[in-house]
């Protein structure tokens, strides 16, 4: 039963307030907050929904759990196992533990926000390293394509081009179509020192359509022509 459906059936109770219970502030705090918002945020709460002010330890409960399904559902949807959440905060069976007094009240949903908070950080870093590690692998596998754009990396990846544009140049510090002319030209060196084939045949085989343009890439990341590399790997050799 949800609160506000409870409360429907109370008698003799204050709890007009907990009717009008709103747990948006919560759940944006979740969603972008800091973890020094997370006391301020949980006492604002708090008040308006007159905990402190309910006598009755049932309806407080009701409260609270709202406030815990909320969050454990944050956080189930993040990826932390249910295992780690009640190993911290305990089942919602345990929570009344919590509500002796309201700075125990106050103190326990604090600590649970702000550790999911540090959850947030900690997962969004694991699915940007994630996203980076597949961008590359496409990049990897698809570099010889004359296609391959950060559009259809993008896709690859299930992100909009904008936000992978911005997090490969972060993460990278270079940006996409950079990245991918570097594989490119280290792809073409490996065949001019290992290989007999024809500037032209080894431009069309890392993806550039026009051997001549792909000559002058080479040569703005080498200082040399691809000619002038071979002949120069040669001697070496």
């Amino acid at each position: 039963m949800k609160v506000n459906e409870f409360a429907s059936d109370m008698q003799g109770e204050r709890y007009s307030d907990v009717q009008r219970i709103d747990t948006g502030r919560i759940d944006q705090l979740l969603k972008s907050g800091s973890v020094d918002m997370c006391e301020q945020t949980v006492k604002a709460f708090f008040e308006e929904t007159g905990f402190f002010q309910i006598e009755s330890l049932l309806m407080r409960l009701y409260v609270a759990m709202d406030l815990y399904i909320l969050v454990r559902v944050f956080s189930k949807d993040l990826g932390v196992p249910y295992e780690e959440f009640v190993k911290r905060f305990g089942s919602i069976d345990d929570i009344e533990t919590n509500f002796i007094d309201s700075e125990g009240a106050v103190r326990f949903f604090t600590e649970m926000l702000e550790q999911c908070i540090r959850w947030r950080a900690e997962f969004s870093r694991e699915n940007r390293n994630e996203t980076i590690r597949k961008t590359l692998k496409y990049i990897d596998e698809n570099y010889m394509q004359e296609d391959i754009s950060l559009k259809s990396a993008a896709s690859a990846v299930n992100l909009s081009s904008t936000y992978l544009s911005a997090l490969f140049k972060k993460e990278m510090e270079m940006n996409f179509s950079d990245y991918l002319s570097h594989v490119r030209i280290e792809k073409a060196k490996e065949l001019l020192c290992r290989t007999s084939k024809l500037v032209s045949e080894i431009a069309y085989e890392v993806g550039f359509s026009d051997y001549r343009y792909f000559g002058q890439i080479f040569k703005k990341y080498t200082g040399q022509t691809p000619r002038e590399f071979r002949a120069s790997s040669n001697r070496l050799g």
